[in-house]
């Protein structure tokens, strides 16, 4: 049940908590689940994976804005994340609290409400792995499941993130690391699985390739 008008939110275990805390957070993200994730087209307030659903058709049926009023849209918010390098993720949205990643693979939290910064997440990148991407050190998502975010980093892990409190929960080598691998792509899960794509080239692959 929500009660946004009294800035009140009760999770399904009867607590209350105040929209952005780290209670809401994590009763609001846990329940993103399996069953959540399928029936997505239920929830259009919530963007919660890349793509916003299974389909990946990046359409939000919302129809608040439409060609009457938006002409009246204007700032909000803005927030500085502190780069001039690329932004090329798509967010995720649960209600109303946003994840995305940015350069060298770096996570934030921020209360889409406010546009104020709950926490950011950075895995630590060695520098030297930016040689070895084609297209800059950027991020391009992350995933939501039972109150984790998933991100792949430039140097080829896979990290599980406490989407309260943006502490690291565990992590995993995906590729090997002899090889010019990096990981820019955004997670996906299917059936409580996380799956994880690679990519990579450097000057170097190629003059080494034959062709």
């Amino acid at each position: 049940m929500f009660y946004f008008g009294f800035l009140l939110i009760i999770g399904s275990c009867g607590k209350s908590y105040e929209p952005g805390t780290v209670g809401h957070i994590k009763s609001t993200t846990l329940e993103v689940d399996d069953e959540r994730l399928v029936n997505a087209d239920e929830t259009p307030g919530d963007w919660m994976s890349y793509g916003r659903n299974y389909g990946e058709n990046r359409y939000s049926p919302l129809n608040h804005i439409t060609k009457a009023n938006v002409k009246e849209l204007g700032l909000a918010w803005s927030i500085n994340l502190g780069t001039t390098r690329g932004i090329e993720a798509t967010p995720l949205v649960v209600e109303g609290i946003m994840y995305l990643s940015g350069p060298w693979s770096i996570v934030y939290a921020i209360d889409a409400r406010k546009g104020q910064l709950i926490w950011t997440y950075d895995p630590e990148v060695p520098r030297e792995y930016g040689e070895r991407a084609c297209c800059d050190v950027v991020n391009r998502g992350v995933a939501l499941f039972r109150g984790l975010i998933f991100v792949g980093s430039l140097d080829g892990r896979l990290i599980a993130i406490d989407a309260a409190t943006g502490k690291k929960v565990w992590e995993v080598l995906t590729v090997d690391r002899e090889k010019p691998y990096t990981i820019t792509g955004a997670p996906r899960v299917v059936d409580g699985k996380v799956i994880i794509g690679n990519g990579g080239a450097t000057s170097a692959s190629l003059k080494r390739s034959s062709y």
